[in-house]
Formats: structure tokens, sequence, C-alpha cells
């Protein structure tokens, strides 16, 4: 086993990545940390499956529970947050294991961050009134002249790409060519071992995430919303409340689903959350595949390390 290894435990929502780590962690003096966009919030806990209190203390788990529903949290500052956390745990001789699903925050850690500058509207506007008499094709042909790598890589019909390629250009007078080469040297410095874990069968992890919501709605996750927005005043727009499962039942409250509905609303659309977790693994470099389920998946993934 080499000590030096970031171990990445990934998969679609429901696949069984928290009770895999927890398994580890028996098995390994190793640092858990969580990526996931949703473990992060104070008070919703049913809703995101997360571990108990009792799984908690037992299993600690960094990056959950960090800020309140309506306090934002980044990508950017979860990598940093991340990479604190991974220096941490090789300062102390121990395997940091991260596990989660939000892919995103698993490929900036890997990849890197192009700090990119926010968006000027005053710029964007001009580029949209130019584009508008032009033609996108006519600022493709722009682009092209001063960054032909972004040229070359977005579609001429791409209007949102070309844009936002366009604007950082006259923001900056740099290209995105030129920050995603600093991206680079952000990339993770360590070698990584990655993990999926998912259901051979689509069909398998669709019953799985029913029967996960509806155990959900049995541990209180309708009053788990109600306490959020009526209790503590949380907006019903926040980010976090419009997350899968949690939208739903605000809809339901509000009069807009009823019972039944929620539950076939909650389960599609996090259907289409695995679905597009599935599509990110399956272009994932150099990843292991386990099985849900599956009994030897602790042996393997340590026999892989």
């Amino acid at each position: 086993m080499n000590k030096s290894n970031v171990i990445f435990i990934m998969g679609p929502t429901a696949s069984g990545k928290t009770e895999l780590a927890m398994q580890l962690y028996d098995q390994m003096d190793c640092d858990l940390i969580s990526v996931d966009s949703a473990l992060v919030y104070r008070g919703m806990d049913i809703g995101t499956a997360k571990p108990s209190p009792a799984e908690l203390q037992r299993y600690p788990h960094h990056l959950i529970n960090v800020c309140e529903p309506d306090e934002p949290y980044s990508v950017s500052r979860f990598r940093d947050d991340c990479l604190t956390l991974i220096e941490r745990a090789f300062e102390h001789n121990k395997q940091p294991v991260l596990v989660g699903g939000t892919m995103l925050y698993f490929k900036t850690l890997m990849q890197g961050i192009a700090d990119l500058p926010m968006a000027d509207e005053a710029v964007r506007k001009a580029i949209n009134e130019e584009a508008q008499q032009s033609g996108w094709q006519a600022l493709h042909q722009q682009l092209a002249e001063y960054d032909p790598t972004s040229a070359e890589r977005i579609k001429p019909a791409d209007s949102q790409r070309i844009q936002r390629a366009v604007e950082v250009y006259r923001i900056t007078g740099k290209t995105l060519t030129e920050y995603f080469a600093e991206q680079e040297n952000t990339a993770l410095k360590y070698p990584i071992k990655s993990f999926a874990l998912a259901p051979l069968e689509r069909a398998v992890l669709r019953q799985r995430i029913r029967v996960r919501f509806e155990s959900m709605l049995e541990a209180g996750l309708v009053e788990e919303v109600k306490n959020l927005i009526e209790t503590k005043g949380f907006d019903t727009d926040l980010p976090a409340l419009r997350s899968v499962g949690y939208r739903q039942v605000v809809m339901y409250l509000s009069g807009e689903y009823d019972y039944d509905l929620m539950i076939e609303k909650a389960v599609t659309a996090t259907s289409r959350l695995a679905k597009r977790q599935m599509t990110w693994l399956r272009s994932w470099p150099e990843v292991t595949w386990l099985e849900t389920g599956s009994k030897s998946n602790t042996n393997k993934l340590i026999s892989n390390l």
C-alpha cells in the first residue's frame, strides 16, 4: 500500500459509499473527508442521507455540518478546505479517504481550478449586441484570432461558451487557454486511487433510491423541511432547499404536489442525478469499479492501493 495515495470513493447517490467508507475506516488508519455539496449544511440531515450523530462519532467525517443552509459553499472553498485536510492527514500519517458523489468537487480537486474573472454585465451586454448584429460565427472567428485553441474546442454554434471566452479576454487580456494552463499548476500533487461504487443494473439503483427516499419520509423528512422553513426562516429559493429531495418536499408543502406525486418526482429527480453521476464516472481516468452490496469491496479496494 502506497500511503501517499489520496483515495477517492465515488459513485451515484444511494450506491452505498458511506457504508463502504466506514468499513474502510475500521480496517485502515485514515481520515474520512466528505465530498458532498449537501452534507456541508447544518440542519439538513435526513434528506441528505447524512450519517447519524452516532455514526459520525464512531466514524468522524470532515466537511459535514460546516455551514448554514443560507451560507454559500463554493467549489473553490471546498478545494481549499480539502487540500488543508489532506495535508493534515499526511502530517499525522493517516490515509486521506474522500467519499461522496459531488463529481465537480472531485474533478476540481484533481485537475485544479482556473481563477477566472467574475462576469461583467457591461462587457457581456456589448458582446450580445455585437452577436445580434454580426452573428456568433463572427465572434467565433474573432476568438480564433487570439485564442485558436479555445476556438477549436468550442463549436461555432455554442453561443454561451463563445460569449464567456470572449468576455474573459476582453476583461483581462488573457485567453481561456492561458487560464487553463495556470489551472494545471493547481492540480492535486499526490497520486490518486479512484474507486467507483455502483450496482450492475440501473433498475437496482432506482429501487434503492425509492426505498431510501421512503425511509427518509418515515424518519421525518417533511418535518425537517418544515423546521427549516417555518422555524428557522430559510427561504425556499435557497440553492440548498432546491436540491434533490428537498425541492420536492417544498413543492408538497406548498400544495403543488400531493404526497404520492412528491415521492414520484423525488425518485425521478434523484434517478436523473444518479444518471449524471454515472456519466461522469464512465469517463473518469483509471477508476476501479466496485459492485454495490458486494462483501469483497473493502478487501478489493485495499488490494488495489
